[in-house]
């Protein structure tokens, strides 16, 4: 079976097994950044969280300049304000 055709019940269980487990938790916590660094000098943005913003994301691009966007469930992107 390809990963395409996953039934979405298995794949919501496969996604929130991943999001509590021990490994995932341990990346959260001893995170140095070096991953979005690498992601931002190559050029592409990179997306965390910030407390202050409860009801979006914080997109920063490689110039530096951020966005505070939503993304829906099938992925699409909008931008709720610069910032």
């Amino acid at each position: 079976m390809s990963h395409g055709n996953i039934d979405p019940d298995t794949k919501a269980s496969r996604v929130e097994a991943f999001l509590s487990s021990t490994e995932f938790v341990n990346a959260i916590i001893h995170d140095d950044g070096l991953a979005a660094k690498q992601h931002l000098a190559a050029g592409r943005p990179i997306y965390y969280g910030d407390d202050r913003y409860p009801e979006g994301v914080i997109k920063k691009y490689p110039d530096g300049h951020r966005q505070l966007v939503i993304v829906t469930p099938d992925g699409e992107i909008s931008v709720i304000q610069d910032l």
